[in-house]
């Protein structure tokens, strides 16, 4: 199973498959690498009979940190076609987890930011510590949240994601459930307790009726179709172009302040 660079499985003997995202000297950042073994992994949890459960988690304490910022850089420097092209890599990846037939449940401890955060709502249900820190912090580097809306919409509503993917907000595990965005808050000491009882059920279902109910939910719920996936690769090409973008992800990578930054 650990045929991967950027993640780590581990495939018990009750069919239970922890896959780890294994970047955590870069707090679990999502590359381009990852993006592409992430949509490997989904097709192999497909066409495995006996894995029954994914559960995602991240290296080392920390869930991810978002999309890696090296890449989000190399994407301002990049030509029209070629920022399509990263961001359509990046679509793909979302929508192969959330399409994924078998059961995925989110470990999340640490931090969730970003792309991390849009992470958490393609799983089927997450649990987090109460210490986690969530943030949909894109507008903090003058770009967008564009590919994971779709997902973090469907997961909690456009109220709830005009509270907190406008402004940048960082909050915690408990205001994560709160909003919808995960099913359970636990201290970090219950967080391996919590996530036995969010798979067990699983366990005793076939995994053929499991998989259907999941297409037959995503087939009533929220729309996440081809036009919405380009229109939002569209926009995030967009955003990579405008000065706003290069100006706060090179700040970022530097550590001085943004530009806009006051207080």
């Amino acid at each position: 199973m650990n045929q991967f660079n950027t993640l780590k499985v581990e495939l018990g003997a009750d069919g239970v498959a922890h896959l780890i995202l294994n970047r955590p000297d870069r707090k679990n950042a999502i590359s381009a690498e990852m993006m592409d073994e992430l949509v490997a992994f989904a097709a192999l949890a497909a066409d495995t009979p006996e894995m029954r459960v994914v559960v995602l988690q991240g290296a080392e304490g920390v869930f991810c940190a978002g999309g890696d910022l090296s890449w989000m850089m190399t994407q301002i420097k990049a030509d029209r076609a070629g920022r399509m092209a990263e961001a359509r890599r990046l679509a793909n990846m979302l929508k192969a987890l959330n399409e994924m037939p078998v059961p995925l449940i989110g470990r999340v401890e640490g931090v969730a930011m970003g792309g991390g955060a849009g992470l958490a709502c393609v799983c089927d249900m997450a649990v987090t510590a109460d210490d986690c820190r969530f943030g949909f912090t894109e507008t903090r580097l003058g770009i967008i949240p564009a590919t994971i809306s779709p997902y973090v919409l469907a997961r909690i509503g456009e109220g709830a994601a005009r509270q907190v993917m406008m402004n940048a907000e960082l909050f915690q595990g408990p205001r994560a459930v709160a909003l919808g965005l995960v099913a359970r808050s636990v201290s970090a000491d219950q967080l391996d307790m919590a996530i036995k009882e969010a798979v067990a059920p699983y366990l005793k279902l076939p995994k053929e009726a499991v998989g259907r109910t999941k297409r037959l939910i995503r087939s009533l719920g929220a729309q996440i179709d081809a036009s919405v996936i380009d229109g939002t690769i569209e926009q995030l090409a967009d955003a990579w172009e405008s000065d706003c973008a290069e100006k706060g992800i090179a700040a970022f990578l530097n550590k001085t302040p943004a530009l806009w930054a006051k207080g």
